[in-house]
């Protein structure tokens, strides 16, 4: 009796290699994230981080500019679990809404800067010739400003505040967008898929949109993984400078600067937001190497 060849096939296991087959880029990449303890642990931490954020306003036991100055300076207690600011504000409130004011200041201004960054980058490298050259000229005008010194001077001309302080950084963070995005239609635009559809008649928009800007996704991810804590960082900066977020909106830089005056004694003060900007920025630079690794198609996890 005679057996369907079909049928012979379907029955029988597939192969390692056709396992193998099926599987996307994303899923590759995903399954070697996945096996990435450090990546993996980062990645729960934003998370809760993230989470933290936007449900400030049910987690915080205070409200965050409540001030009892009969209870200023106090250790941690069953109370106030961390303790109270100068003021007598629980410091865990405090501590619960100022991560959300450093991740929208850090999501924001990747916000800014790969909505300025990408398409100046992809323009550039994708027509060349002037526009390319003018690009190119203001990149490298911006890198030679000192971010974070250019960031002072915009505060002081603008003043204080959470937008100041989001357009301040934003000002010179698209410049590394900008390049890794024309470096990559650079190097893309001569690949053979690129010239297979020029051939079938496809616009320049459309390859851009459809071929070219898809397979530079990975690189760019791993800079907006890697650019969030930069930007809390610099806000940080900021704040403990003095020229960052106004009262009473809490930010971490900004604890951590006024509790100079007091940490030979009063430690918890400036210990707990300093942890807090330590943690943050870990885990999404432990996230951004996972997936840099995870993106690799080099890597064989």
């Amino acid at each position: 009796m005679t057996t369907d060849i079909s049928e012979t096939l379907a029955s029988s296991p597939a192969t390692p290699f056709t396992k193998q087959r099926q599987r996307t880029l994303w899923q590759d990449a995903m399954r070697r994230f996945s096996r990435n303890k450090l990546a993996m642990g980062g990645l729960i931490v934003a998370l809760l981080l993230i989470l933290t954020a936007i449900f400030a306003d049910i987690l915080a036991p205070y409200p965050y500019d409540k001030a009892v100055l009969s209870e200023a300076r106090q250790f941690p207690s069953a109370k106030h679990w961390l303790g109270t600011d100068a003021i007598g504000r629980d410091l865990l409130s405090r501590i619960i809404y100022g991560a959300r004011t450093s991740l929208l200041v850090g999501f924001l201004v990747q916000a800014v800067a790969f909505s300025i960054g990408i398409p100046l980058g992809s323009i550039a490298g994708l027509r060349g010739g002037k526009f390319d050259f003018v690009v190119l000229r203001a990149v490298e005008i911006m890198t030679a400003f000192p971010s974070l010194l250019f960031a002072l001077f915009i505060m002081s001309v603008l003043g204080t505040g959470l937008f100041n302080v989001i357009l301040a950084i934003s000002v010179t963070s698209w410049v590394p967008v900008c390049r890794l995005t024309r470096a990559q239609l650079l190097t893309l635009r001569e690949k053979e898929f690129v010239a297979a559809a020029r051939a079938v008649g496809a616009r320049e928009m459309h390859i851009l949109v459809r071929h070219i800007l898809p397979n530079a996704l990975p690189p760019l991810i791993i800079m907006l993984t890697l650019g969030i804590p930069t930007a809390i960082f610099a806000e940080a900066g900021l704040s403990f400078l003095g020229v960052g977020i106004n009262d009473p909106l809490p930010s971490w830089g900004k604890m951590v600067g006024s509790s100079a005056a007091y940490l030979r004694v009063y430690w918890h003060l400036g210990l707990f937001p300093t942890f807090m900007i330590a943690i943050t920025t870990l885990s999404f630079t432990f996230v951004g190497d996972g997936l840099r690794d995870a993106l690799d198609p080099t890597l064989n996890m």
